[in-house]
């Protein structure tokens, strides 16, 4: 074996420190610094990390970098070696289980982690599925495919429109429910743009992800993967969900709209919200609760109504002061067919722009408003910078959120060109994207430090 086979990664003083203990990655060790001692086996390192830390994985499961520079002694124990590899077991079949598909466009869902790397490496047959997550096989017969395997942030039109049409071709087979695994970062707009693309389905069609990979013991992937599987299962909410962690504990999950649902934290397992409403639904392993009853139902037949259109000559832009024109102009010099802005309070913008948009009125681009507060209306008849953007033709969308205008603009262009026929599909709701009131409970935000929050927060604190 070669020396570099050794030291997996690392460069640098980094190597010269585990060659000077002989210390090789996979071994068991006691790494003692100036500051502690820390036990664990010693990982290799991602091809592109720095060479300022050793990585260790302790017995808690969780990974730690120590620096170099602080390590006075490495005390060995034996060696190791870890192959991430996936137990793969056979799914069993059972005729009185529905029949559920799941299709994988990427994400961290039921995964492993390559540490050479970095990557993560997904677990998706369904025998790699039952060997990592048991329990799916108390709910449903599961089968798979893998459409895409994409970080979220390259999933765009060619795959929503490939997915749209691959789950209606799986409700005409017969399938009593859809399972998506997708990367949580825009799992959100994914969930619109299929609201729309695929309309009165007679089963659920769920959104899942983890926001931690499966090698980590804080992993919510195997909980999430359960609940949607079993919502897909047997719930009678025939829509489209993101099926994500309620609260940051194991308790349970939450089924959020399609078209009301955001990623609101970059890591926090709870980090998806429904805004400016309440979810659909709790579930857990054994439940799923209801927690409204305005649902589309699940139906015994095959019939969805298929419309994979979008065309890709959409923007958002989002207002900030002192915005110029020019950013205006260049997306009509550009051939751009529509804007959404996310506009401040109540949807503004400054004047300055207004030549712009009357520039974008006169060559045909369709421009409507949003909040970017993301709670509350865009109510443009209270001020006169509101009426002067109306008179530019600046349409007003109610509580849509910014990112569901962006996909439902794209897809309403994908269906007409008539600026006419787009402002009347953008104005009808269609899967719950605009609602006529915020409910009571709709806007709730956790403030901590107010001693009201605080003895709330207390109370339920376990």
């Amino acid at each position: 074996m070669e020396e570099k086979d050794y030291y997996k990664g690392y460069r640098g003083q980094t190597l010269e420190v585990l060659k000077k203990y002989k210390a090789y990655v996979w071994s068991e060790v006691d790494i003692v610094t100036n500051d502690a001692t820390f036990n664990g086996l010693i990982l290799p390192r991602s091809e592109q990390a720095d060479d300022q830390h050793i990585v260790l994985k302790m017995a808690t499961g969780y990974n730690i970098g120590i620096r170099s520079n602080k390590v006075i002694d490495i005390k060995i124990f034996g060696y190791k070696e870890a192959h991430y590899k996936i137990p793969e077991k056979e799914f069993p079949y059972s005729p009185k289980m529905p029949r559920v598909k799941l299709l994988g466009t990427g994400g961290t869902i039921a995964s492993r982690l390559d540490y050479r790397t970095g990557a993560v490496i997904p677990a998706f047959s369904p025998g790699e599925l039952y060997g990592s997550v048991p329990e799916l096989a108390d709910y449903c017969n599961l089968e798979t495919e893998k459409l895409y395997g994409v970080f979220s942030e390259n999933m765009g039109p060619e795959q929503w429109i490939g997915t749209a049409k691959a789950i209606a071709a799986e409700i005409e087979k017969g399938v009593e429910g859809i399972v998506i695994g997708h990367g949580t970062d825009t799992m959100h707009h994914t969930a619109a743009i299929l609201s729309f693309m695929l309309q009165d389905s007679p089963v659920p069609i769920v959104m899942v992800g983890s926001q931690r990979s499966s090698d980590r013991p804080s992993s919510d992937a195997a909980l999430n993967l359960i609940h949607s599987v079993k919502t897909a299962a047997e719930s009678d909410i025939a829509e489209v969900m993101v099926c994500m962690f309620g609260p940051t504990s194991d308790a349970y999950g939450l089924l959020h709209r399609g078209t009301r649902v955001r990623k609101m934290h970059s890591s926090y397992r709870s980090t998806f919200r429904t805004i400016g409403d309440i979810p659909i639904a709790m579930v857990d392993r054994n439940n799923i609760k209801p927690l409204r009853d305005d649902y589309k139902k699940r139906r015994k037949d095959k019939n969805v109504k298929l419309m994979p259109y979008f065309d890709d000559r959409v923007t958002i832009v989002y207002y900030y002061p002192n915005m110029k024109s020019d950013i205006i102009d260049s997306l009509i010099d550009k051939g751009y067919k529509g804007i959404v802005i996310a506009g401040t309070g109540l949807g503004h913008v400054n004047k300055p722009l207004y030549p712009a948009l009357q520039r974008a009125k006169d060559a045909g681009v369709a421009v409507f408003m949003t909040v970017q507060t993301l709670w509350g209306y865009a109510q443009m008849y209270v001020y006169d910078t509101g009426r002067d953007l109306m008179e530019l033709g600046v349409i007003p969308l109610a509580n849509m959120l910014p990112e569901v205008a962006y996909v439902k603009l794209g897809w309403a262009l994908g269906i007409t060109q008539d600026l006419d026929e787009v402002k009347k599909i953008m104005l009808e709701p269609i899967a719950g994207e605009m609602t006529k009131r915020e409910p009571s409970n709709g806007y709730l935000i956790y403030q901590g430090g107010i001693p009201e929050v605080e003895q709330f927060i207390s109370s339920i604190r376990k």
